[in-house]
Order: C-alpha cells, then sequence, then structure tokens
C-alpha cells in the first residue's frame, strides 16, 4: 500500500479524529510528510477534514474516489475534471490496463456523444469509460453497446423504480427525454478485439433538462439527489458478470425486452447518409434493420437515430 492507501485506511477504521502524530507513528514517517500526503489526498477529491485534533475522512455517499470503492479501489482511475473519459481510457488500455479498468470524472470539458456530438458534462452527472477486453469476434461488438445499454437500464428500473427504456443504438428514455447515453471505441487484433472503451454519461444530479428540454435527470424524476457511487457500483456489477459470460443471444432479447424503436418510423443519420425507414427488427449482430419506402430491407449497422 502507498503511503496515501494507508492514510485513508486508517481513517476508514475509526469514527473519529485521528491525530497527525497517530498517523506518523503508524506509517513511519514524518508529521510534515503525513501533512503534505493529506493535502495531495484533499485534491485528488477525498474528503478528509483537517481539525486542531488531527484529521477526519468524512463520509460522503456520493465520492467517486478510488478510496471510496473498497475493493475495486484498485479498478478506479478518479479525474476532478478531464478532457474526457474515453480519451484517458483508451490511453490506459493502449499501456495495457486490467480488463474492467474505470475511468471516471467529475467534469469533461470535451464530453462527446455520437457522431462527434458534444455532449454537456457539468458536475453531478455521472460520467465514466470502462475498458474490456471481450473474447469475441468484431461482428458482435454491437452487441457490447446495446449489453451495456439493457444493464444501465435495469439499474434504474430495479434501484429507482424509473421506467427506462432503449432508443437503437444505445440511448436511455424515461418517456421521450433521455437520461442516459452510451458510445464505445475500440481497437482489433486480427479478427478480434482488442480492448474495447465503454463511455456512459448519465444524468444524475445535474440538471441537463435547463438547457435541453428533451433531456432528464435522475434527481429531477426522483425529487431527490442520488448518490452516484451507487449507481456505477451497480452497473459494474451486472456489467463484469455479463462480459464473464457473453451470450449473443440473451442480449438480443433483453434488449428488445426494453426498446421503443422497433415499430417507429425512424431517420438514422450515417456518415454520408441519411436512410429513413420503418424499424422492423434488430439482427443477430445488432444492426437495426428498417424496411424503406420502396419495400426494400436495409441494415444499418451504426448511426445517429431519431423517432419519427
Amino acid at each position: 500500500m502507498t503511503p496515501k492507501d494507508k492514510i485513508i485506511s486508517l481513517l476508514k477504521s475509526v469514527d473519529d479524529v485521528v491525530s497527525g502524530e497517530v498517523l506518523s507513528e503508524r506509517l513511519g514517517i514524518s508529521r510534515v510528510s503525513i501533512w503534505k500526503h493529506i493535502q495531495g489526498l484533499v485534491q485528488q477529491g477525498a474528503a478528509i477534514e483537517t481539525t486542531p485534533k488531527g484529521y477526519r475522512l468524512l463520509q460522503d455517499p456520493d465520492s467517486l474516489t478510488p478510496w471510496a470503492f473498497g475493493e475495486r479501489q484498485a479498478q478506479i482511475h478518479y479525474f476532478p475534471e478531464t478532457t474526457s473519459t474515453m480519451n484517458e481510457a483508451i490511453e490506459l488500455a493502449r499501456e495495457g490496463c486490467p480488463d474492467f479498468s474505470v475511468v471516471v470524472a467529475e467534469r469533461q470539458t470535451e464530453g462527446r456523444g455520437r457522431m462527434q456530438r458534444t455532449w454537456a458534462s457539468g458536475d453531478g452527472g455521472l460520467y465514466f469509460t470502462l475498458v474490456v477486453r471481450p473474447a469475441i469476434p468484431l461482428q458482435l461488438v454491437g452487441l457490447v453497446n446495446l449489453a451495456a445499454a439493457v444493464d444501465m437500464a435495469e439499474v434504474l428500473r430495479e434501484h429507482y423504480e424509473v421506467d427506462a427504456c432503449l432508443k437503437w443504438p444505445n440511448d436511455i428514455l424515461v418517456g421521450q427525454r433521455k437520461i442516459c447515453g452510451i458510445l464505445s471505441q475500440m481497437e482489433a487484433e486480427g479478427d478480434q478485439v482488442a480492448y474495447m472503451g465503454i463511455g456512459v454519461g448519465l444524468n444524475v444530479n445535474n440538471a441537463p433538462e435547463t438547457e435541453t428540454p428533451v433531456a432528464v435527470s435522475l434527481k429531477h424524476l426522483l425529487g431527490r439527489p442520488v448518490p452516484r457511487r451507487e449507481i456505477l457500483l451497480a452497473f459494474l456489477d451486472r456489467f463484469e458478470q455479463r462480459i464473464r459470460t457473453f451470450d449473443p443471444a440473451v442480449v438480443i432479447e433483453q434488449w428488445k425486452a426494453f426498446n421503443v424503436t422497433v415499430g417507429q418510423r425512424v431517420r438514422v443519420f450515417i456518415l454520408q447518409e441519411t436512410v429513413e425507414g420503418l424499424a422492423m427488427d434488430v439482427d443477430a449482430q445488432g444492426g437495426l434493420i428498417l424496411k424503406q419506402d420502396d419495400g426494400t430491407l436495409r441494415t444499418v449497422i451504426y448511426g445517429d437515430c431519431f423517432h419519427q
């Protein structure tokens, strides 16, 4: 354990103030070094109160710092602010970070959605990217996105009784308003996935509805703030199990059960064109099957989808 980890562990073990002298004795370093480590922890987001008698770790159920995640601490890479959790996660993945590493941030200055659209990332939202290395062929990567959307929707439904529904390819709606967006980035080795970054932006205690009427937050729906850490932990528990026992047929079945796209007339923006038609189904790889106005069927594997 690093000195900072030891300090957090000691502060967690008591419900009262721990003096600098006690910390110094336990760690075998000077009180000046203890103070410097405490200042570094505070700068990293740890909720440590300094009093005349010593230091106290405050209980913060909304904390996203690594030390708040218990056994998952080593997985969590926390940033008070970053350009994008996806950018940070992809760099970690290329450096060989462990499977299921998580980058989480309080704010993103360059948060993005599909087609490079800006994703507002103000204080109070849950913004994270999970690195996974699924043992699946490239043609099934679209199902990982669908699976992430299913699992987050189930967290919202089961833990908060929110009627979360899925819009292809991986938006989560409540009514007609967007509460969550999911974006992935990947690299391949041959015909296999080397790694994927699954980026999630969930409106929790922020207020996107003040700027975008088609968006909504969990706080707005429930009328109370919600600790973000419990959401992230619940999602990670589900999604890790999902990836370890990945079953494409189950993903498709579950996504269909929650979706509000099949049966709708939609317009899908692809890089160089726009496709319109009636959404008929999704195929075995998660592509959206459209019946176009001339009666022909076309499968779209990626794009920005709007219900008409």
